[in-house]
Protein backbone atom coordinates (compact mmCIF):
# COMPACT_ATOMS: atom_id res chain seq x y z
CA UNK A 1 0.00 0.00 0.00
CA UNK A 2 1.44 3.36 -0.96
CA UNK A 3 2.57 5.83 1.66
CA UNK A 4 2.54 3.28 4.47
CA UNK A 5 5.88 4.27 6.00
CA UNK A 6 5.60 2.16 9.14
CA UNK A 7 6.17 -1.24 7.53
CA UNK A 8 9.90 -1.55 8.20
CA UNK A 9 9.57 -0.51 11.82
CA UNK A 10 6.76 -2.94 12.51
CA UNK A 11 8.68 -5.78 10.89
CA UNK A 12 11.54 -5.05 13.26
CA UNK A 13 9.18 -4.86 16.20
CA UNK A 14 7.58 -8.16 15.30
CA UNK A 15 10.96 -9.81 15.83
CA UNK A 16 11.43 -8.12 19.16
CA UNK A 17 7.94 -9.13 20.25
CA UNK A 18 8.94 -12.80 20.26
CA UNK A 19 10.74 -12.16 23.52
CA UNK A 20 8.82 -12.21 26.76
CA UNK A 21 9.96 -9.25 28.85
CA UNK A 22 8.45 -7.05 31.49
CA UNK A 23 8.01 -3.38 30.71
CA UNK A 24 10.01 -1.00 32.85
CA UNK A 25 9.34 2.59 33.81
CA UNK A 26 10.53 4.93 31.08
CA UNK A 27 10.27 8.68 30.56
CA UNK A 28 9.44 9.54 26.92
CA UNK A 29 12.08 11.68 25.25
CA UNK A 30 11.71 14.44 22.68
CA UNK A 31 13.23 13.28 19.40
CA UNK A 32 12.81 9.63 20.30
CA UNK A 33 9.29 8.58 21.30
CA UNK A 34 7.80 11.88 20.13
CA UNK A 35 8.49 14.86 17.90
CA UNK A 36 7.49 18.48 18.33
CA UNK A 37 5.76 19.65 15.15
CA UNK A 38 4.39 22.97 16.40
CA UNK A 39 5.41 25.33 19.19
CA UNK A 40 1.92 26.33 20.25
CA UNK A 41 -0.51 23.65 21.49
CA UNK A 42 -4.22 23.49 20.67
CA UNK A 43 -6.67 25.25 22.96
CA UNK A 44 -8.39 21.98 23.86
CA UNK A 45 -6.39 19.01 25.06
CA UNK A 46 -6.88 16.30 22.47
CA UNK A 47 -5.40 13.18 20.97
CA UNK A 48 -5.93 12.81 17.23
CA UNK A 49 -5.39 9.46 15.54
CA UNK A 50 -5.31 9.03 11.77
CA UNK A 51 -6.13 5.50 10.68
CA UNK A 52 -7.42 3.38 7.81
CA UNK A 53 -9.72 0.39 7.85
CA UNK A 54 -7.33 -1.16 5.29
CA UNK A 55 -4.25 -0.76 7.47
CA UNK A 56 -3.19 -3.98 9.27
CA UNK A 57 -1.30 -2.03 11.92
CA UNK A 58 -4.38 0.11 12.59
CA UNK A 59 -6.32 -3.14 12.97
CA UNK A 60 -3.81 -4.35 15.55
CA UNK A 61 -3.77 -1.00 17.38
CA UNK A 62 -7.57 -0.90 17.52
CA UNK A 63 -8.72 -4.49 17.94
CA UNK A 64 -5.75 -6.51 19.20
CA UNK A 65 -3.95 -4.12 21.54
CA UNK A 66 -6.87 -1.68 22.01
CA UNK A 67 -4.50 1.28 22.24
CA UNK A 68 -7.09 3.97 21.33
CA UNK A 69 -9.57 2.57 23.84
CA UNK A 70 -6.97 2.40 26.60
CA UNK A 71 -5.88 5.96 25.86
CA UNK A 72 -9.47 7.18 25.87
CA UNK A 73 -10.17 5.60 29.27
CA UNK A 74 -7.07 7.16 30.82
CA UNK A 75 -7.42 10.70 29.44
CA UNK A 76 -7.70 13.48 32.04
CA UNK A 77 -11.02 15.26 32.41
CA UNK A 78 -11.74 17.60 29.51
CA UNK A 79 -9.37 15.86 27.07
CA UNK A 80 -10.76 14.01 24.06
CA UNK A 81 -9.70 11.35 21.56
CA UNK A 82 -10.59 11.91 17.90
CA UNK A 83 -10.12 9.34 15.15
CA UNK A 84 -9.95 10.44 11.51
CA UNK A 85 -9.90 8.11 8.51
CA UNK A 86 -7.42 8.71 5.68
CA UNK A 87 -8.36 8.32 2.04
CA UNK A 88 -5.05 7.23 0.51
CA UNK A 89 -5.07 3.49 1.33
CA UNK A 90 -7.24 0.93 -0.43
CA UNK A 91 -9.67 0.99 -3.34
CA UNK A 92 -12.67 2.12 -1.30
CA UNK A 93 -10.77 4.44 1.02
CA UNK A 94 -12.67 7.55 -0.03
CA UNK A 95 -16.02 5.81 0.52
CA UNK A 96 -14.81 4.54 3.89
CA UNK A 97 -13.75 8.06 4.87
CA UNK A 98 -17.28 9.17 4.03
CA UNK A 99 -18.73 6.20 5.95
CA UNK A 100 -16.66 7.14 9.01
CA UNK A 101 -17.91 10.72 8.69
CA UNK A 102 -21.47 9.41 8.77
CA UNK A 103 -20.62 7.25 11.80
CA UNK A 104 -19.29 10.34 13.59
CA UNK A 105 -22.33 12.39 12.61
CA UNK A 106 -24.70 9.70 13.93
CA UNK A 107 -22.56 8.88 16.98
CA UNK A 108 -22.38 5.19 16.00
CA UNK A 109 -18.60 4.81 15.72
CA UNK A 110 -18.49 1.96 18.24
CA UNK A 111 -21.28 0.12 16.40
CA UNK A 112 -19.65 0.04 12.97
CA UNK A 113 -15.92 0.22 13.68
CA UNK A 114 -15.27 -3.51 14.13
CA UNK A 115 -17.37 -4.71 11.17
CA UNK A 116 -15.79 -2.09 8.91
CA UNK A 117 -12.31 -3.22 9.95
CA UNK A 118 -13.19 -6.89 9.50
CA UNK A 119 -14.85 -6.46 6.11
CA UNK A 120 -12.08 -4.24 4.77
CA UNK A 121 -9.50 -6.74 6.04
CA UNK A 122 -11.26 -9.56 4.18
CA UNK A 123 -11.75 -7.48 1.01
CA UNK A 124 -15.53 -7.62 1.32
CA UNK A 125 -16.07 -3.91 0.68
CA UNK A 126 -16.36 -3.31 -3.06
CA UNK A 127 -18.79 -0.39 -3.13
CA UNK A 128 -20.85 2.01 -1.06
CA UNK A 129 -23.63 -0.60 -1.17
CA UNK A 130 -21.47 -2.98 0.86
CA UNK A 131 -20.87 -0.21 3.39
CA UNK A 132 -24.61 0.46 3.53
CA UNK A 133 -25.25 -3.20 4.30
CA UNK A 134 -22.77 -3.06 7.17
CA UNK A 135 -24.40 0.05 8.65
CA UNK A 136 -27.90 -1.42 8.38
CA UNK A 137 -26.74 -4.60 10.09
CA UNK A 138 -25.37 -2.59 12.99
CA UNK A 139 -28.17 -0.36 14.17
CA UNK A 140 -28.42 2.33 11.48
CA UNK A 141 -31.71 2.57 9.63
CA UNK A 142 -31.96 2.75 5.85
CA UNK A 143 -33.41 6.24 6.16
CA UNK A 144 -30.53 7.41 8.35
CA UNK A 145 -27.96 6.04 5.94
CA UNK A 146 -29.57 7.19 2.71
CA UNK A 147 -30.37 10.69 3.92
CA UNK A 148 -27.09 11.12 5.74
CA UNK A 149 -24.33 9.69 3.57
CA UNK A 150 -24.21 12.74 1.27
CA UNK A 151 -25.64 15.30 3.69
CA UNK A 152 -24.09 18.69 4.37
CA UNK A 153 -22.91 17.56 7.82
CA UNK A 154 -21.21 14.46 6.44
CA UNK A 155 -19.62 16.40 3.58
CA UNK A 156 -18.20 18.80 6.15
CA UNK A 157 -16.75 15.93 8.20
CA UNK A 158 -15.24 14.34 5.08
CA UNK A 159 -13.51 17.63 4.29
CA UNK A 160 -12.41 18.04 7.91
CA UNK A 161 -10.69 14.65 7.92
CA UNK A 162 -8.99 15.29 4.58
CA UNK A 163 -7.85 18.80 5.54
CA UNK A 164 -6.50 17.61 8.89
CA UNK A 165 -4.48 14.85 7.20
CA UNK A 166 -3.04 17.42 4.81
CA UNK A 167 -2.31 19.91 7.59
CA UNK A 168 -0.39 17.31 9.61
CA UNK A 169 1.28 15.88 6.48
CA UNK A 170 0.10 12.37 7.30
CA UNK A 171 1.81 9.83 5.05
CA UNK A 172 1.45 6.67 7.12
CA UNK A 173 -0.98 5.22 9.61
CA UNK A 174 -1.64 4.77 12.45
CA UNK A 175 -0.41 8.28 13.32
CA UNK A 176 -1.08 9.91 16.67
CA UNK A 177 -0.88 13.63 17.42
CA UNK A 178 -1.28 15.23 20.85
CA UNK A 179 -2.57 18.77 21.38
CA UNK A 180 -1.67 19.50 17.73
CA UNK A 181 1.88 20.01 19.03
CA UNK A 182 3.44 16.58 19.29
CA UNK A 183 3.55 13.52 17.04
CA UNK A 184 4.24 10.02 18.30
CA UNK A 185 7.35 8.61 16.59
CA UNK A 186 6.85 4.87 16.19
CA UNK A 187 10.51 4.29 15.30
CA UNK A 188 11.38 5.52 18.80
CA UNK A 189 9.72 2.44 20.29
CA UNK A 190 11.75 -0.06 18.25
CA UNK A 191 13.85 -0.96 21.29
CA UNK A 192 10.78 -2.41 23.04
CA UNK A 193 11.49 -5.98 24.10
CA UNK A 194 7.91 -7.27 23.98
CA UNK A 195 4.50 -6.44 22.62
CA UNK A 196 3.35 -5.58 26.11
CA UNK A 197 6.21 -3.14 26.60
CA UNK A 198 5.61 -1.48 23.23
CA UNK A 199 1.88 -1.02 23.90
CA UNK A 200 2.39 0.29 27.40
CA UNK A 201 5.14 2.70 26.38
CA UNK A 202 3.02 3.98 23.49
CA UNK A 203 0.05 4.62 25.76
CA UNK A 204 2.23 6.15 28.47
CA UNK A 205 3.79 8.52 25.94
CA UNK A 206 0.39 9.75 24.75
CA UNK A 207 -0.70 10.37 28.35
CA UNK A 208 2.63 12.00 29.20
CA UNK A 209 2.17 14.46 26.33
CA UNK A 210 -1.48 15.24 27.03
CA UNK A 211 -0.49 16.32 30.54
CA UNK A 212 2.49 18.51 29.50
Amino acid sequence: MKKLVLKTTFVALSTLFTFNATATAHTPALGKEYLEIRQVPSTQKEVLEFFSFYCPHCYDFELVHQIPNQVKKALPQGAVLKQYHVDFLGRQSKELTRAWALAMALGVEDNVKVPLFENARNNHIQSIDDIRTIFLANGVSAEQFDSGIHSFAVNALVNKQHQAAEAFKVRGVPSFFVNEQYQLNVEGFSDSKSTQEFVQRYIDTVLFLIKK
